[in-house]
């Protein structure tokens, strides 16, 4: 298994409304036991600072960016959806790759020692 990414996230809300605050204890629930603690989260409030909304192109909200990692990745809406956050933040992908490579590789052992039991 190979060591674990650092993930960067941003995620940009509009004050304090019921989808932001959705979105924030969405991600933090999913942060806490899927990263275990190798991220870093910034959380930023467009209202309060739109310049930095600006610059990074967020045109709604809440959006959730991740920047390292690359490559860069932006899921919009209340991450209610747990699957596609993961998906979106590569963290499904690679589990499930793992996986697949695990079991492929078991198999292909299976399958050697098979053929060597049948040349006997």
């Amino acid at each position: 298994m190979s060591p674990r990414k650092t993930y960067i996230l941003k995620l940009y809300v509009a004050g304090n409304t019921p989808n932001s605050m959705r979105a924030l204890k969405t991600l933090r629930n999913i942060l806490e036991t899927e990263f275990r603690g190798v991220y870093a989260l910034k959380v930023i409030d467009v209202l309060k600072n739109p310049q930095l909304a600006e610059e990074d192109k967020i045109l709604a909200t809440p959006t959730l960016a991740k920047i390292l990692p690359p490559p860069v990745r932006r899921i919009i809406g209340d991450l209610s959806d747990r699957e596609r956050v993961l998906i979106g933040l590569d963290l499904l992908y690679d589990e499930l790759s793992e996986s697949s490579l695990t079991s492929s590789s078991l198999d292909a052992d299976e399958e050697e020692s098979d053929s060597a039991t049948m040349d006997s």
